[in-house]
């Protein structure tokens, strides 16, 4: 028993230090990083790809239509759909002029995903400098566009932060929760240079940057991958800007139900099998580190020979997460769920391990 308590310590303690050189090397990036001001003025092509999202579109359309910036156009593309998108689209054309719809008709055939009518759109803009989001997003303020715009000045592309709706219910926390952990990994490691993903809700990027790239030619085949493996393949640690002020988030609706947002979760990370091995090999061990550290640590506290070590440190790390958590959580409007945590760590890693194991049975095919 004495030495099964060791290795489990020896454990116990590991994970600590990996959990303490990820904060320390990556995460405090984000909570010292200071926003910059800019004037960047250039003309600007917002492009959002829209399936059946007549309601969301009546709803949400307006308030990137009416953004006040002095020269912009919203590209829509209308990827088959099949509800009553295209008489929402007529009367709001009629009311914005700087509205320009694409239509993809029935009978195109094309893969599952958003891709495809992403590139249409992206051609059928106008202005070199892209601002992408989704048709069921809704900008967090009128300043939306100028502030994520305003990295162009130095930068070719733009990570901005796509945020979930604050609702009642433990779901909604889980989600948002998730949310503000993805984004704190790709903002900080972009911050250290090791750009991987950007989300799809509230991406800029240069034009030329897509066209140079070939596109998502590289990785058509994959219905996802637009905000993923396309930054892996584009970014560098000279061409990448993210912005975190509060007017520039996008806000999105969560799931309702569990199995919605499991098979949504799942949906995404099928395409992790395809980064390049530095990301899954950081993005692995971070997970995992949380992981060895609550198994271990909830076996340690029933032997007394290490209680008043394993203790101390517990407290340390919780109290160097929460110093973590804090300005972040306000920067990024999820303060909220502080006083929740650690309660969501652990239930987000072991739905996190959900994720993987169901994955290596079925992937999802639907979309």
């Amino acid at each position: 028993m004495e030495l099964f308590t060791q290795i489990l310590f020896y454990i116990f303690v590991f994970s600590l230090i990996i959990q303490l050189f990820y904060v320390l090397y990556f995460f405090v990036r984000l909570v010292v990083y200071k926003l910059s001001e800019t004037t960047f003025n250039e003309p600007i092509s917002v492009i959002v790809c829209a399936k059946n999202e007549a309601e969301n579109i009546t709803e949400f359309l307006p308030k990137i239509l009416e953004q006040e910036y002095t020269d912009f156009e919203v590209v829509l593309v209308d990827d088959q759909s099949k509800d009553n998108t295209e008489y929402v689209l007529k009367e709001l054309k009629a009311n914005y002029q700087n509205l320009k719809i694409v239509k993809i008709e029935e009978h195109v055939k094309h893969r599952v995903g958003k891709k495809f009518a992403l590139t249409l759109g992206i051609k059928a803009a106008k202005h070199e400098y892209l601002l992408l989001t989704d048709a069921d997003c809704i900008p967090s303020s009128k300043n939306w566009l100028s502030k994520m715009v305003s990295n162009f000045e130095k930068k070719q592309i733009v990570l901005g932060y796509g945020a979930y709706k604050k609702e009642k219910g433990l779901l909604n926390a889980m989600i948002r929760f998730d949310g503000f952990n993805v984004a704190l990994q790709y903002f900080s490691f972009a911050l250290a240079s090791l750009p991987y993903m950007g989300v799809g809700r509230n991406l800029a990027y240069k034009k030329s940057v897509f066209f140079n790239n070939k596109g998502f030619a590289s990785h058509i085949f994959l219905p996802s991958g637009d905000d993923d493996l396309f930054i892996q393949e584009v970014a560098t640690k000279q061409n990448i800007a993210i912005e975190i002020d509060e007017d520039s988030h996008t806000i999105s609706e969560t799931k309702q139900s569990w199995k919605e947002w499991i098979f949504q979760r799942r949906r995404h990370i099928t395409t992790s099998e395809k980064y390049k091995f530095i990301f899954k090999f950081l993005l692995g061990v971070w997970p995992l580190s949380q992981l060895l550290f609550w198994l271990s640590f909830t076996i340690l506290i029933f032997f007394e020979s290490t209680l008043l070590v394993v203790l101390p440190l517990f407290i340390f790390r919780t109290l160097m997460f929460y110093a973590l958590y804090l300005p972040l959580m306000k920067k990024l409007k999820s303060s909220d769920l502080l006083i929740w945590y650690p309660l969501l760590e652990i239930l987000h890693i072991v739905i996190q391990g959900i994720f993987v194991l169901l994955n290596s049975f079925k992937k999802p095919t639907s979309w």
